[in-house]
């Protein structure tokens, strides 16, 4: 199959264009004249072709959905949606993607099942939500119901983002301005101190700044090692990187946010899946393999295989030991109700609300905390270089 952009006209002269794949110039030319169209120009198209390759944003694909969701609603054939989608205007990478999905459902493949051509932009929880809503017939709840999981996903992620960017900042700007005053202020200033007995704090200052200039050129080849090299470690050793995604959820201030994120996701999809009308034990599996998280899918995974015994859900979730309280009160409530969809939406609704609270209490505090570090920082160094000259201003003779 090769990508080809097209440029044709329908029956009222109107032009059209995009990309589309096909095995041929045959093989398009059919499927074009299939859609009323008459082609005028048709070449290989090497851009959308990479364009398909890279990562599609997740806005873009909150739009896709968006689309789809008001389009088949509105009574359109999904062939004629996905026509549309490929020659209107968009991201390249959807309209390329779009182009594929309406070849495989023109060949008469469900949409679900064309989706699995493209894992990296639709995964497993998507393609079984949508597979369920073929079965059932009811697409456009299904796709309303992704597009709000993507967009509530997409607004915590922001959320969770703001609070590196002023910390990531304020550290740039006080690692360079050190950086300059040990490299090259405080030797030029030691040098007006040879021979005068020194401070403790500007003896360690002239310490740090002579290991500084020495030792400096070594960080950037060892964090670029060590960004090659751990990772590589880690896809080899399994239980070492299980032992990490364990260790990411414990880190003091930001571990509590990180795990109240991943439980939300994880009950949002797994409430999807189950109000969905796809089995219990099916949709703990394709919850744990959509879970980035290697401890919490080793948790999901662990309590799926007890589920599968004949245990029962809030039981085989706490015996894992994995899991907070209200998650397995939340999943008891969910069992005696007979509405585990709800129960794991009220699940949902807290962690999510308390991530957003501990994000603003975080965000709030990383502030006047880098300023009181930064202005101690500058304190230490302001004191250690201006002590001895005010020591040899003194002693001056009059």
């Amino acid at each position: 199959m090769s990508c080809y952009h097209y440029r044709a006209c329908d029956a009222h002269g109107r032009i059209a264009q995009g990309e589309i794949e096909a095995a041929n110039h045959a093989e398009l030319e059919a499927r074009l004249r299939g859609r009323g169209l008459e082609p005028i120009r048709i070449k290989p198209a090497r851009i959308p072709w990479l364009a398909r390759r890279r990562r599609i944003p997740r806005r873009e694909l909150i739009h896709f959905c968006f689309h789809l969701e008001q389009m088949l609603g509105a009574g359109v054939p999904i062939r004629d949606v996905l026509a549309d989608l490929t020659d209107g205007q968009g991201h390249p990478g959807i309209k390329a993607i779009a182009s594929d999905l309406h070849a495989e459902v023109e060949r008469g493949q469900p949409l679900s099942s064309a989706m699995k051509q493209h894992p990296q932009v639709f995964d497993e929880i998507f393609r079984c939500m949508l597979h369920a809503g073929e079965s059932t017939g009811e697409i456009t709840p299904v796709l309303r119901q992704v597009a709000a999981d993507l967009t509530r996903a997409d607004e915590l992620r922001a959320n969770a983002r703001k609070i590196a960017i002023y910390p990531l900042i304020v550290g740039s700007v006080l690692f360079a301005a050190i950086a300059v005053a040990l490299t090259y202020v405080v030797p030029q200033v030691a040098t007006l101190f040879r021979g005068q007995t020194l401070p403790l704090s500007t003896r360690l200052l002239i310490s740090f700044s002579d290991w500084f200039r020495q030792y400096i050129w070594l960080l950037p080849p060892t964090l670029i090692a060590a960004s090659i090299a751990l990772p590589m470690i880690a896809a080899r050793r399994p239980a070492l990187r299980l032992r990490l995604h364990a260790l990411v959820l414990q880190l003091p201030l930001v571990g509590s946010i990180m795990q109240r994120l991943a439980l939300a996701r994880t009950a949002s999809l797994l409430a999807m899946l189950y109000a969905s009308g796809i089995t219990v034990i099916d949709a703990i599996a394709s919850t744990a393999r959509a879970t980035p998280n290697l401890a919490i899918r080793y948790g999901i995974e662990t309590a799926g295989t007890h589920i599968a015994a004949g245990q029962g859900i809030a039981s085989a979730f706490e015996s894992t030991g994995l899991f907070p309280r209200l998650v397995i009160r939340m999943l008891k409530v969910g069992e005696q109700t007979g509405r585990l969809d709800n129960a794991l939406g009220q699940l949902v609704y807290f962690y999510e609300r308390d991530a957003r609270e501990a994000i603003e209490r975080l965000q709030a505090s990383i502030e006047p905390t880098l300023t009181i570090a930064m202005g101690l920082l500058i304190l230490w160094v302001a004191i250690a270089v201006l002590g001895p000259i005010y020591d040899i201003i003194t002693n001056l003779p009059v």
